[in-house]
């Protein structure tokens, strides 16, 4: 099993005002699906259905995927809503009334923010080593949902070793293939 991975896709989000509750809702795609997406060191697309099973149980939706910044939702208490259709994994949350809260709103509410992310475990992958793309099949766990600033990879010690892994996988898959193209030769003479 591999460990947690930051991901991230293009994905949008908005605010939608609730003028009757004043209540700061936002939703959007963390996730979409059969995108190809390039991580600069492979290409990834998340297939329609790498969530089943997923655990999304106690999910958060962050910023930035930050630690040190508070949480805006949260399913486990129920302000965070993830729903899988045949788009992708589709997100609501609403957001409580706090300082940092209104200010993430009102930047999604303005266009500043706009993109999304998500951070899961990667159960079970299929590599096409000829075009360098990962095919995700499966998660195990979603961590959390993120509002994003730049969607573009962070280069993490988790990111520097999933790329180590795939060279290995990479230079085993074209010296089995090389093998093979030697046998098809010695016995086509």
């Amino acid at each position: 099993m591999e460990k947690a991975v930051k991901e991230f896709r293009l994905a949008e989000v908005r605010a939608i005002e609730d003028e009757e509750n004043k209540e700061m809702i936002v939703e959007g795609y963390a996730v979409v699906f059969n995108q190809v997406t390039d991580l600069g060191w492979c290409k990834e697309i998340i297939d329609r259905n790498a969530f089943d099973g997923a655990d999304m149980k106690d999910c958060v939706l962050k910023y930035n995927h930050n630690d040190s910044v508070f949480i805006l939702a949260r399913t486990r208490n129920k302000s965070l809503e993830l729903n899988v259709d045949d788009h992708g994994l589709k997100i609501r949350a609403k957001l409580i009334d706090t300082t940092n809260n209104k200010d993430i709103y009102k930047m999604i509410k303005e266009g500043l923010l706009d993109k999304m992310s998500f951070a899961f475990v990667v159960a079970e992958r299929k590599w096409d080593y000829e075009t360098d793309t990962r095919t995700v099949l499966r998660i195990s766990k979603l961590y959390d949902v993120s509002v994003v600033d730049f969607p573009a990879y962070d280069t993490t010690e988790i990111y520097a070793r999933s790329k180590k892994e795939y060279e290995e996988e990479k230079r085993k898959y074209k010296e089995l293939k090389l093998e093979k193209e030697k046998l098809k030769l010695k016995l086509s003479l």
